[in-house]
């Protein structure tokens, strides 16, 4: 393990901003490779957060399917050109920007109006064409997140006017790995890992690689870290899992109840198996409405269902 090095084979600009860059990773033991891979090749596309256009309000439009008078593209289109921006920002705050042009011209994200913190990487995004003397004015939404975002997912709650978009915050866009086996003098074998990473130009490759190995440092270290764990906590987990049963959360709905039996134990708050268990059959019987026909049906279901039999 002393030997490890790590390498950068490769880092190049390529189409439309994007970056690629090829790592490699020696002298690891066998099975260490595709450990490693495996792991680092989550991390960088599930854990690695950015930054994206979120929600818009366009002037005069209240819905997606709109058209604007003199606008070439209508809403869709311009919200889909809209998703292909890519951004850069220095702090993680919610933040927001403006773009106001007069046609005729040809809009692309360099003339939209950005605070501080924040840039552009592909500058040239096409968003919209205006073909006569209208005004297109847009007020965009920035956040930061990680993942992907669905429009109908919404962070907070925001006016009516403000049309969410899908927002895809994965700076990395493409992990490839593969191992090769080294055979030494002694025909001992050892392993090296080749990584390649694309990302969308708002991170270079190697700094998603080191990221992605912060994040999986600190997550083991809150676990070597974690004091909660010792004896007494062992024995109470023990014998908690002792009183728990399996079948105690299933909603009472799943037995299949009669209507009548049914309205009773939900008037009654109760709402699962576990619920239900708390009651005794003497207990039962004393709920309103709830006679001993309800009850021979809840003790046969019980045990035909779930193998509970009350005594």
């Amino acid at each position: 393990m002393t030997n490890i090095s790590l390498k950068c084979l490769k880092s190049e600009k390529i189409q439309s901003g994007n970056y690629h860059g090829q790592f490699l990773i020696n002298s690891l033991k066998p099975g260490q490779g595709i450990t490693i891979g495996n792991q680092l090749r989550r991390v960088l596309l599930g854990d690695l957060g950015g930054t994206a256009i979120s929600a818009v309000r366009i002037a005069g439009v209240s819905h997606e399917f709109s058209t604007i008078p003199g606008v070439r593209e209508d809403i869709l289109e311009i919200l889909l050109n809209l998703k292909g921006i890519v951004l850069k920002s220095k702090i993680k705050d919610v933040q927001f920007g403006r773009l106001k042009v007069q046609g005729p011209a040809v809009v692309t994200a360099d003339l939209i109006q950005l605070p501080a913190n924040l840039e552009i990487i592909n500058s040239n995004n096409y968003i919209a064409t205006i073909s006569t003397s209208n005004i297109l004015e847009i007020e965009f939404k920035f956040e930061y997140g990680t993942g992907y975002k669905l429009a109908s997912q919404s962070f907070s709650d925001e006016s009516e006017n403000y049309l969410q978009l899908d927002a895809i915050f994965m700076p990395v866009q493409k992990v490839d790995f593969k191992i090769e086996n080294v055979y030494d003098t002694t025909n001992n074998i050892t392993e090296r890992l080749f990584i390649d990473i694309w990302t969308d130009g708002s991170i270079l490759p190697h700094e998603a690689l080191e990221n992605a190995a912060q994040i999986i440092i600190d997550l083991f270290t809150l676990l070597i870290n974690n004091k909660d764990i010792n004896e007494n906590n062992k024995v109470v987990t023990k014998t908690q899992s002792l009183i728990i049963e399996p079948y105690t959360n299933i909603a009472i709905e799943e037995l299949q109840l009669s209507v009548r039996a049914y309205n009773c134990l939900k008037k009654a708050q109760i709402n699962t198996v576990g619920d239900l268990l708390q009651y005794s059959p003497e207990k039962l019987q004393e709920l309103k409405n709830f006679g001993r026909k309800s009850a021979d049906e809840v003790f046969s279901t019980l045990k035909n269902k779930l193998g509970i039999i009350l005594k």
